[in-house]
């Protein structure tokens, strides 16, 4: 059997029962990052073999992983936070596993874009999750603008080093539509930060940067209230 185990994006506190009793039943974790991980299984006192699964190995992971379940081994698979196969490695394997045949469920729990979709304040009653962009302005206003026309509450992920840039393309693609800032969600120093793009890019040279962020932007003109209402 292989088990999607979700995983605190923060906080160890938010792991789950089901969480824990399966990574310690499970005969080997497969891991995005085998140190990281290993220290969420040391507080917890679990001594369980890792194999690393992260995206420049995923292949040939992936292949091992299906060799473990074929032999009858139950596989636990965690990334370095929140849910596998959303915007981390995972996807593959459940696609293998599918056409294979073999079983897989998941232990749900954290993840970062449901809780800065709530935090915002804007529409969450039909949202649409983006992950990272591009790294380059120009992909990434190509990425941006195929949502352009979306009544949609719009969710990204984005490192410290170019949350700023994207959210300069963002306004450059959207207009300066209203937008929420999340970062450290969870942790000692959470903070999620209101206002339109410009306002929020105003506001970023004045934070320390760090962690990843959340970014969340509303849809056109506020379109989904409108549906709502109608």
């Amino acid at each position: 059997m292989l088990y999607l185990v979700a995983t605190p994006i923060g906080n160890l506190g938010d792991i789950s029962q089901r969480a824990l009793d399966t990574l310690r039943t499970a005969d080997i974790i497969a891991s995005e990052d085998t140190r990281h991980t290993g220290l969420m299984l040391k507080r917890f006192e679990i001594d369980k073999p890792q194999l690393s699964f992260h995206e420049h190995n995923e292949q040939r992971a992936v292949g091992r992983i299906i060799e473990m379940l074929h032999s009858g081994q139950t596989v636990a698979l965690v990334s370095d936070a929140g849910t596998p196969g959303i915007s981390d490695p995972g996807f593959t394997v459940v696609r293998r596993c599918i056409e294979e045949n073999l079983p897989f469920s998941m232990i749900p729990g954290p993840s970062a874009f449901v809780m800065a979709l709530v935090l915002s304040g804007l529409p969450s009653h039909a949202f649409t999750f983006r992950g990272f962009a591009p790294r380059k302005s120009g992909a990434r206003k190509r990425f941006l603008a195929i949502d352009q026309h979306s009544p949609h509450t719009l969710i990204f992920y984005e490192s410290p080093h170019r949350v700023k840039e994207l959210m300069e393309d963002a306004r450059d693609v959207y207009g300066d539509r209203r937008a929420a800032l999340a970062n450290d969600l969870t942790k000692l120093f959470e903070r999620v930060d209101r206002g339109t793009l410009s306002e929020l890019i105003a506001l970023i040279d004045k934070q320390p940067i760090r962690g990843e962020y959340v970014l969340v932007v509303e849809g056109q003109s506020g379109r989904a209230e409108e549906l709502v209402a109608e």
